[in-house]
């Protein structure tokens, strides 16, 4: 085996680090195609939590061995359960489990690891690889993690996947473009979701997306169901999403939408399949938002204590919506932000008429900054 070169020609074998969470895995899907255009031959492995896995490797694919439709970008998804582990972590079992996922992971004898999380954790896991070179932000998120890093990174760029992928370009050792990634299609989810809508008799519909990874960031779920049914005025049909935990919130925007919404409850790879069939995506900074942004679906995005900037919709036509008073902040308070709040119903329908009416597909350059 041959060690990597300052050109980074060398590289055989390598090893990315993103654990979660559904939003910033989907933002390092462009930096992990970027390394795959530069290191065709090469085989790339991906660590990252398991409840995120099927948006690397569609379910019962098999998670190492020839890409296919199934499992696009890696060759191997080593899946790891930290935050179980941490419950019982002194138990045989999770000793095994961990025992087998850093056997198979060193087994392959990466050249590189690149750490995209920027956490004390994942900078760890990324040096217990066994990987000679670990690249890492000289910034990361958690400053300590820079600790573990053997090549520390200044990365470029405002939003996530322009820093993601300026630690490609390190990697790579040359200019990327900014690609188009795949994610995987499962064929069962793709034929699930395809029954259901036809049961419900659903054709031309948006997703909309009540929840988020906190309550600051969560525009009111009621209002979700107006905007439901003033879509239903043009003939657009709506379906609730919710993640785990947030089922009342779908509750709440369907008693609200007086029948123009229903909620559909989906698995990822089913949201994937069902995301790609939708004519517009109305939500705010999560996970889904970013996945319709991944498969060029238009967005309506509701933003308030969350930077746009840095975590908005990128790679596909979007309306931002975010109210001047709104301050950046990470404080996970339980209630929405008072900028938010200030987002009228009305904005949201009419950013959404306005990506109805203009149809097709576009790049970021697209997006549009809007007032609430």
């Amino acid at each position: 085996m041959t060690a990597p070169s300052e050109s980074g020609a060398n590289i055989d074998r390598l090893l990315i680090v993103r654990l979660s969470a559904m939003g910033d895995v989907i933002h390092t899907l462009p930096a992990a195609q970027a390394l795959r255009d530069a290191f065709p031959k090469a085989m790339i492995g991906w660590l990252i939590e398991e409840r995120w896995a099927d948006l690397l490797c569609a379910p019962g694919t098999p998670r190492r061995g020839p890409r296919s439709a199934a499992r696009v970008l890696a060759d191997w998804v080593h899946t790891v359960n930290l935050s179980g582990w941490r419950n019982s972590l002194f138990t045989i079992p999770t000793l095994q489990q961990a025992a087998k996922v850093w056997n198979d992971v060193r087994s392959v004898h990466y050249d590189v690891a690149i750490d995209l999380q920027g956490a004390i954790r994942s900078a760890v896991v990324a040096r217990w690889s066994g990987a000679r070179v670990v690249y890492g932000a000289a910034e990361p998120r958690e400053s300590p993690a820079s600790l573990w890093y053997t090549r520390r990174v200044v990365t470029r760029g405002v939003h996530v996947i322009e820093q993601n992928l300026s630690m490609a370009e390190v990697v790579a050792r040359k200019k990327v473009a900014v690609p188009r990634p795949e994610l995987p299609r499962d064929q069962d989810s793709e034929q699930r979701i395809d029954q259901r809508l036809a049961e419900a008799g659903i054709r031309d519909f948006a997703i909309l997306n009540p929840g988020a990874g906190w309550g600051a960031k969560r525009w009111p779920a009621e209002r979700y169901g107006q905007v439901a049914r003033a879509l239903g005025k043009f003939g657009m049909q709506s379906i609730l999403n919710c993640g785990p935990g947030e089922e009342h919130l779908a509750c709440e925007a369907e008693a609200a939408s007086e029948g123009a919404a229903k909620a559909i409850p989906s698995s990822v790879s089913e949201l994937i399949a069902l995301t790609r069939r939708a004519r517009l995506f109305v939500g705010g900074d999560t996970g889904p938002l970013h996945l319709a942004a991944a498969l060029h679906v238009p967005v309506v995005a509701i933003f308030g204590p969350t930077n746009p900037a840095r975590n908005g919709p990128y790679g596909t036509r979007s309306v931002v919506l975010r109210n001047p008073e709104s301050v950046t902040s990470h404080v996970r308070r339980a209630q929405p932000e008072q900028g938010l709040l200030e987002i009228g119903v009305d904005a949201v329908v009419d950013a959404a008429r306005q990506l109805l009416a203009r149809g097709g597909l576009g790049c970021r350059p697209d997006t549009e900054q809007a007032h609430g």
